[in-house]
């Protein structure tokens, strides 16, 4: 189990140490503008693969649709480029070079139009950024995404770039740990985190032998999501969130529960049926053991806890509820990114933080974790991995101006 440090007692928390605790000062998000209906992809991508004669699995796989409660997905690969590229539509096919050269492009590309929404956000330059963390699980180059992404948001050379390379669904997670520590330990710095992801390694065809890949083929989305990540913001930085703590823990005996594997095909996927179980389990532990270990273990999780958890499909998000006894109403963030956008990878959680964010403001919370102070963030991915951040959600200053006048 991952092991956390206890906060100095003589730093309440919620209030930054002495260096000054990160924070969140700017998010924004991108998806591509190829949009697919959840309720016909079944008949599109049997058409599109010209896979309609494998009758039984095409149903396997409308019944897998139906019951993903994902209403539609973004895609990078337009429908056109998809009829233009039967190695990539087809199951197995020697497609990698292809697939690396449409995600060296779509990657930093989706990236970017987050970055520069989360940079707006912020209301600084980009040329204020110090340092840039880069995740994906889509590509795989050198120089890699990062290199790009600095270009396209013209950063300055001096910006230390980190890249994340196939830390899958939870690496939005790891790369926003990264950032905390890079901004609680770089007096000044500002951080940029991009999470950005697309389908081009892993869209293919139908197998008869390989019926777990259409798992991954029914909830993968496109999309991109972005932060800046700061300490001791300025009179005119607005900071939402503070990354108090993070844990991570790999659940042993799970190596080959959730494994993607890079082929000359492309990536394929193998999912164990228990994932839901070990995710959740590994959950509640995590949770327990962050809320002991900051002084705050009798916060109650449904009245007093706002969440952000990765939407890695219906039946681990309905496991994750029932293991920690949470309202319906929990998750409502993360269950309505599912609908728009399905699992979007590392992305997902900065998708799930922005949609509950949106909310915050429409319903006119005083923070953006629905008016609570007090959030848990979720991630989970091969390993199996599962990785936690508490956080704290600072007040929302154009609420409570408006509340005062």
């Amino acid at each position: 189990m991952g092991s956390l440090m206890a906060p100095d007692a003589s730093h309440p928390i919620g209030c930054p140490h002495e260096g000054g605790r990160a924070t969140i000062m700017g998010i924004g998000t991108a998806v591509p503008s190829h949009e697919f209906q959840q309720k016909s992809f079944s008949d599109y991508y049997f058409e599109i693969t010209s896979s309609n004669h494998m009758v039984d699995l095409k149903a396997k796989f409308a019944n897998i649709c139906e019951k993903t409660m994902i209403e539609k997905r973004h895609f990078y690969m337009s429908n056109e480029m998809l009829r233009d590229s039967p190695s990539i539509t087809a199951y197995s096919s020697p497609s990698l070079t292809l697939r690396q050269e449409l995600a060296d492009v779509g990657v930093p590309e989706l990236g970017a139009k987050a970055a520069r929404l989360a940079i707006s956000d912020w209301g600084k330059q980009a040329s204020d950024i110090t340092h840039l963390v880069a995740s994906t699980s889509s590509s795989g180059c050198m120089p890699g995404a990062d290199c790009e992404l600095a270009r396209l948001l013209g950063l300055k050379p001096s910006t230390k770039r980190f890249m994340l390379y196939q830390t899958g669904c939870h690496g939005g997670c790891t790369a926003l740990g990264l950032s905390k520590d890079l901004a609680e330990n770089n007096p000044g710095a500002r951080v940029l985190v991009v999470c950005s992801e697309v389908c081009t390694l892993s869209l293919r065809g139908p197998s008869e032998s390989h019926t777990g890949d259409l798992v991954g083929q029914a909830i993968l989305g496109d999309a991109a999501g972005a932060v800046v990540v700061g300490s001791r913001p300025a009179a005119d930085e607005h900071a939402m969130f503070e990354l108090v703590l993070t844990c991570q823990e790999t659940v042993p005996g799970t190596e080959e529960a959730l494994v993607s594997k890079l082929r000359e095909e492309g990536i394929l996927y193998n999912l164990h049926r228990d994932i839901p179980l070990h995710v959740s389990s590994s959950t509640e532990r995590l949770v327990k053991l962050m809320l002991q270990e900051t002084l705050v273990p009798t916060l109650d999780l449904n009245d007093e806890v706002f969440w952000v958890v990765h939407p890695g499909g219906r039946g681990i998000l309905d496991r994750i509820a029932s293991k920690l006894g949470l309202r319906e109403e929990k998750l409502a963030a993360s269950r309505a990114v599912m609908r728009q956008y399905g699992n979007t990878r590392c992305s997902s959680v900065i998708l799930v933080m922005e949609e509950m964010r949106r909310r915050s403001e429409e319903l006119d919370r005083h923070t953006a974790g629905e008016g609570l102070d007090w959030g848990l963030l979720v991630g989970y991915g091969p390993g199996i991995t599962v990785e936690a951040i508490l956080l704290f959600a600072l007040p929302d200053k154009a609420v409570n101006k408006l509340s005062v006048t």
